[in-house]
């Protein structure tokens, strides 16, 4: 039950996200991404596997709102990860390029990570979309999520993922 509520609301977000569009111009994307990276905490670091579809809605000129939805965890144990869900701002840095193919932002917010509890965090991250056609691109980005209540841990991931339009 719990997993089709989140998959659901995940289709419903995306979709929302990404609709609007005027004049060629576009407002929003989604994206999908696969994020190996690292738990760090007090002198350990564990590997780690992040999965997830996000999108970012421009609300006026670079600055967006964004949101997304995945799944974290050890990459020993992969089983017993927890669900994450986040609410960020973004700027995307639209006049980069004189092409307008390469677009680099930078992202931060709120994090929840839940499993049979729920724990309170934030994110900060940046990276670059490579538009290589007009709707679809590639899109790279370092993304830190910290919870202070698992003793300061930082989940520290190098996203690769596709992003459309």
């Amino acid at each position: 039950m719990r997993k089709g509520f989140w998959i659901g609301l995940m289709v419903i977000m995306s979709h929302g996200l990404v609709a609007a569009q005027t004049g060629g111009e576009h407002h929003g994307y989604g994206y999908g991404f696969v994020a190996p990276g690292v738990r760090a905490s007090d002198n350990t670091a564990q590997a780690t596997l992040h999965f997830g579809v996000g999108g970012d809605r421009l609300v006026y000129k670079g600055l967006g709102a964004g949101g997304e939805v995945g799944y974290l965890g050890l990459t020993r144990g992969l089983g017993g990860g927890v669900g994450i869900v986040s609410a960020n701002s973004t700027y995307n840095f639209r006049n980069a390029s004189s092409t307008g193919k390469l677009v680099p932002f930078l992202t931060g917010g709120y994090s929840l990570i839940f499993r049979n509890d729920g724990a309170n965090g934030f994110n900060i991250g940046g990276g670059v979309n490579y538009w290589f056609k007009e709707r679809v691109g590639l899109r790279f980005e370092v993304r830190d999520h910290v919870f202070k209540d698992f003793g300061n841990t930082h989940f520290v991931g190098f996203r690769i993922g596709l992003a459309f339009r």
